[in-house]
């Protein structure tokens, strides 16, 4: 067991010796004991500013300096610590250590993030999620760089500053910020048919998550791995979460990026200071070298996955999340990922998007991390020793003893030498490759739609249904025709009543004839309707009170919940306490003005005659139970708790409209009991409805004023 926690603990005391405690004298970064930082030194009390103040120069000047530039891509991410553990040996297809002792809990650091938004970017904004994922292994670092889609917009590299460059605010007037609603995006997709498969992704919704912990990761492309022998297989890499993969509806996003522009990134952080640890299932699926033409797409292809029902999903090992960093600069942003940081039994392929990615990675990192030496801030530093011939530039930290700095060398044993494959040195794949020098892309890479309506054609009726109002609202915002029109075409070319849907959406005529013909192929695993439904772990729920609540219900209900482990917060008009009928008192969390429906799974009301008349005349709580109920989400009352319901703009639910003479009573997701005894099976019906996610039976929702 102490092996274990060792283990897991490698990184997080490799960074001991960098952390620090404030402590009780101000001084300068020389050690200088300061007597005053509120006053410059002047001439005089009312003179100028004198140049000799070295500490307002040492202070003004670092805090000019504290902004590094941020990311391109990827500017705003959330990270956390944790660890990985393999559930079994995979020795027979790589010879990477971390993957071979189950007992071995490898350091990871995991930084997710948004594409397309500056640092100040709101969460929740329709777009791609970074999942990178670091692993401080014992034969050095390697990196996981992925999303969560599987799939990308282009299959070469060479095109990634045009799609950056178009997807970003356009260049004349620096908007849309973090959206790629708006001509120049729209534009350049339109004129790349391969794109569509992509486009289908970010156009669904997967790219709402609820929570970084209800979302999957790909490694996107084909990788490598090459076991003890020299054998190779091709391999896609997953991460599973365990509670399911759910979303937010598109007008949750719009309203939580100003109630809440950090939505995802409180969320990930409360939930380990809580010890709801995000975990998730690293599974892979792999193809024997040998058999990687046997598809009818090309596995080089970053734009193609490969279906599940050809080539199954191995669940080989588990990752938790369990420690929020101590200094968001210094770890969240100054860690730096690399598709190219691999260890011994980890390869590349010939994929022509990864292939630009190993260049661009560590080109960034020197102009963003301030030169070569980014590998020494201690988020990067492997837990691997590191000895090499490199020397100085910017923000050295190593002091390197002795006289030898190159190789080969006679005076210092001929040190650091490098070492033969069998001293688990990395060791390239012998991989033969012959061809002309040519700018040309294979004709394997030319099927540009089959996947794309695979995709749509394994979505369930709501997914595509808001598949296509997303497309809707961006190419709402479009004002160039053309461009709406060209996409409308390409549409076409993934199904024709999906082209015609969105015709119809954005004022176009309707093409008349399918480009192409569906093909009627699903994948079941591409549908989040068939994701894990069977858990509330740390949902959160909101308890809507007044003074006059029923205590009982109340305190009987949340302890179900917490006892099931979800969270519940009680919301009411002003914090500080509130009085329960029978006297006891329970402390508000949250007031209604600084809260939302939109920032809970479920909406529960206690009985209590007095509350529920209180909460009758409150406009926001009538509005946080439509609101509610418009996103699908799990609703109960109980007692008197029922008639703020009934009080509600709640339509198509019958169970409203009748007496339930006691008896605890389930429709849409909506969970009632008017006569409040039966606390423990009213909880039972409303945890089993918190765990569907959401209720998209509710066929009158849009007819509630939310």
């Amino acid at each position: 067991m102490n092996q274990n926690n060792n283990s897991e603990q490698k990184k997080n005391e490799s960074l001991e010796m960098f952390r620090r405690e404030t402590g009780e004298n101000l001084t300068t970064n020389q050690g200088v004991i300061i007597d005053d930082t509120n006053n410059s030194l002047k001439a005089g009390e009312r003179g100028p500013t004198l140049m000799e103040d070295f500490h307002f120069r040492e202070k003004m000047t670092h805090f000019d300096h504290e902004r590094i530039p941020e990311r391109v891509v990827h500017a705003r991410g959330s990270a956390a610590h944790g660890y990985f553990q393999v559930y079994e040996s995979m020795a027979e297809y790589t010879k990477a250590k971390f993957l071979q002792d189950p007992a071995v809990k490898t350091p990871v650091f995991v930084r997710f993030s948004t594409v397309v938004g500056f640092r100040g970017s709101a969460d929740t904004v329709r777009d791609v999620r970074g999942f990178a994922t670091k692993f401080y292994t014992e034969e050095g670092n390697y990196d996981l760089v992925g999303n969560n889609m599987p799939v990308f917009f282009i299959q070469d590299g060479i095109k990634f500053p045009d799609l950056v460059h178009a997807v970003k605010p356009e260049p004349h007037n620096e908007m849309p910020q973090a959206s790629a609603a708006h001509d120049n995006f729209w534009d350049f997709i339109s004129l790349m048919p391969e794109s569509m498969h992509m486009i289908m992704w970010v156009l669904s919704d997967r790219a709402l998550p609820r929570s970084y912990r209800m979302m999957q990761g790909f490694g996107v492309h084909t990788f490598r791995w090459i076991n003890e022998q020299g054998k190779a297989h091709l391999v896609k890499l997953h991460w599973r979460p365990p509670l399911g993969m759910h979303s937010l509806v598109w007008d949750e996003t719009q309203k939580l990026a100003g109630k809440d522009p950090d939505f995802n990134r409180r969320d990930l952080w409360n939930a380990i200071k809580m010890g709801h640890y995000p975990e998730f299932e690293l599974g892979v699926q792999l193809v024997a070298e040998e058999e990687a033409d046997k598809f009818d797409f090309d596995l080089l292809d970053p734009t193609k996955l490969i279906p599940e029902e050809l080539v199954p999903v191995k669940i080989i090992g588990k990752m938790t999340l369990n420690r929020n960093p101590d200094n968001f600069f210094a770890e969240t942003e100054q860690v730096a990922f690399h598709p190219g940081h691999v260890v011994p039994g980890i390869d590349f392929s010939n994929d022509p998007l990864l292939q630009g990615r190993l260049f661009s990675y560590t080109d960034t990192q020197l102009i963003r991390l301030g030169g070569p030496n980014f590998a020494e801030l201690p988020i990067n530093r492997p837990v691997a020793p590191t000895h090499n011939n490199q020397r100085d530039g910017y923000s050295r930290q190593t002091i390197d003893k002795g006289q030898v700095n190159y190789f080969p060398n006679s005076r210092a044993g001929g040190c650091p030498m490098a070492n033969p494959e069998n001293m688990r040195a990395y060791t390239h794949y012998a991989e033969k490759v012959e061809g002309l020098k040519i700018r040309k892309r294979s004709d394997s890479f030319k099927d540009h739609f089959s996947q794309a309506t695979l995709f749509w054609n394994s979505l369930s009726e709501v997914e595509q249904d808001h598949l296509v109002s997303a497309s809707h609202f961006e190419l709402g915002k479009v004002e160039d025709k053309q461009i709406q029109e060209r996409m409308v075409d390409l549409f076409n070319h993934v199904d024709h009543e999906l082209a015609k849907r969105v015709a119809k959406g954005i004022g176009l005529s309707l093409p008349t004839e399918p480009a192409l013909e569906n093909h009627g192929h699903r994948s079941p695993s591409l549908s989040m309707e068939n994701t894990v439904k069977n858990t509330v772990q740390s949902r959160q729920i909101a308890i809507l009170a007044a003074d006059g609540f029923d205590g009982t219900q109340l305190m009987q209900m949340k302890q179900a919940l917490q006892d099931a482990g979800a969270s519940a917060e009680i919301i009411s008009k002003f914090g500080g306490m509130i009085t329960s009928a029978s006297g006891e008192q329970v402390k508000v969390d949250k007031m209604f003005i600084a809260t939302g429906s939109i920032m809970y799974d479920a909406i529960y009301v206690p009985g209590g005659q007095q509350s529920i008349e209180t909460l009758k005349q409150e406009g926001d709580a009538i509005h946080f139970i439509n609101e509610a109920f418009r996103h699908c989400k799990a609703i109960a009352a109980t007692g008197e708790g029922v008639e703020l319901l009934k009080a509600s703009s709640i339509q198509g639910v019958s169970l409203l409209e009748s007496d339930s003479n006691g008896q605890v009573q389930s429709e849409k997701g909506v969970v009632t009991l008017t006569g409040g005894s039966d606390i423990h099976s009213a909880a039972e019906a409303f945890i089993q409805a918190i765990a569907q996610h959401r209720h998209w039976v509710r066929e009158q929702k849009e007819r509630v004023p939310a």
